[in-house]
């Protein structure tokens, strides 16, 4: 298999929303409305991507094409939080893909786009629904610590998008250059 990793371009949107889409309908069911996720989402995710390569501001989206399409991508808004650093608002792998090593691959990306690009080039922090397990243990493998609990804000738009009231973890890298994120 043969790996493409490169910044994402205004025409990756439409795959990008196509991804995020399926993974939300696959891990966020119990957080987010059946009503939302089964409806019509991917017009949803398809306007905030194609804003966003748009005009990406002080962001980094990257992608990892697998020959076969999309696979995987990661998008990290540099110098999001005074506290926290640069904030990884997306991290999707494509189901087939799941467990082959992209999330590691991008992850680390992102922790060398913030060392590149950050202010603070050594803080990173994320948002993991609390009831996403696997998420949390990949989070803490790759040297992430849960350093505080919300609860989740819906997507943007109308209210009844959240099942009940959700809650997600702050997953925290104080410094970027941990082994597990440089390695």
């Amino acid at each position: 298999m043969t790996l493409e990793v490169r910044a994402a371009v205004a025409d990756d949107a439409e795959q990008i929303a196509l991804l995020h889409t399926d993974s939300w309908r696959r891990f966020y069911r119990g957080a987010y409305s059946d009503a939302y996720l089964d409806g019509d989402i991917s017009a949803d995710r398809r306007a905030m991507w194609t804003a966003r390569m748009a005009a990406p501001g002080d962001c980094a989206t990257l992608v990892v094409d697998d020959g076969n399409g999309l696979a995987a991508f990661v998008h990290v808004a540099l110098d999001d939080d005074a506290r926290w650093g640069s904030l990884v608002d997306n991290l999707h792998v494509r189901h087939d893909q799941q467990r082959s090593g992209l999330g590691q691959l991008l992850l680390r990306k992102a922790a060398s786009v913030v060392a590149d690009r950050a202010t603070d080039g050594s803080r990173m922090y994320l948002g993991v629904l609390e009831q996403n397990l696997g998420a949390q243990r990949f989070y803490a493998s790759m040297g992430g610590a849960c350093v505080e609990k919300t609860l989740v804000t819906a997507p943007p738009g109308t209210t009844g998008r959240l099942a009940g009231t959700p809650a997600k973890l702050r997953i925290a890298w104080a410094d970027v250059s941990v082994p597990e994120l440089s390695g």
